[in-house]
């Protein structure tokens, strides 16, 4: 899992969202997300406990829209069956479309656990910029966002100890201190991004497509074969739901 190509691992969970957002059987829905876990955790090398972690807060969401769903949905207005769900008497359609909906979230959460824990970020930016033909600029720009982001902590811990030294007042509102704190921080990370550029830009970056990369990406066939067995992994599933129906 963590050598397929990740442009091609992004628009195959991409495609697979779409479809799913187009299926209303839950048992289908359930089906898929399982697969979408077994994936992850026997081809991806990812720790249950780990994933598990991941997965809990998705959980937690699901089964708050079940329960909302369930409590606040419309119902119809001739039920044609009412079948007891936990201690509520309700409409059957009531029941299905709550059911598809929270399961619905939680394959959405199985699908991008799938390319979160099993695609390098670096791979991803770089995959883009030679398969997608996205900007390097734009490709560069972002990724030099997303390392930035980790030391915003410290860049943080550090203001606050400048603000301390010189006798600012530390017992204000929450509203004060982000505005204590929201310029400096602004100006830290411009000076960074100044200085990240023109090193960037001393060492020959200029934003062209045509140059030479160190990592170099391509696309095989197991990357095609990956794509193909999760698209027809949901065509089986709906298939398979239908003919217990």
């Amino acid at each position: 899992m963590h050598n397929i190509n990740p442009s091609i691992k992004a628009g195959t969970v991409t495609i697979a969202a779409i479809a799913v957002a187009f299926l209303f059987d839950p048992v289908t829905l359930l089906l898929y997300a399982g697969w979408t876990m077994a994936v992850t955790l026997l081809f991806g090398k990812v720790q249950i406990r780990k994933y598990l972690l991941y997965l809990l807060p998705f959980t937690i969401f699901a089964l708050g829209m079940l329960i909302s769903t369930l409590l606040f949905a419309k119902a119809p207005e001739h039920p044609s069956v009412t079948q007891q769900f936990l201690f509520w008497n309700l409409p059957s359609e009531t029941v299905q479309d709550a059911l598809a909906l929270a399961i619905r979230v939680f394959s959405y959460a199985t699908l991008s656990l799938l390319f979160v824990l099993t695609t390098d970020k670096v791979a991803f930016i770089l995959s883009l910029i030679q398969q997608c033909r996205v900007s390097p600029k734009l490709a560069y720009g972002i990724l030099a966002g997303y390392r930035f982001l980790p030391l915003l902590t410290n860049e943080l811990a550090t203001i606050q100890s400048a603000h301390l030294v010189r006798g600012a007042r530390t017992k204000t509102s929450r509203l004060t201190r982000y505005k204590q704190y929201t310029i400096p921080l602004l100006a830290s990370a411009i000076r960074k991004a100044e200085r990240t550029a023109v090193a960037m830009e001393s060492k020959g970056f200029t934003g062209e497509r045509d140059r030479t990369y160190y990592r170099s990406y391509h696309i095989r066939w197991t990357d095609w074969v990956f794509s193909f067995v999760m698209i027809f992994a949901l065509g089986l599933c709906i298939v398979f739901s239908k003919s217990f129906q």
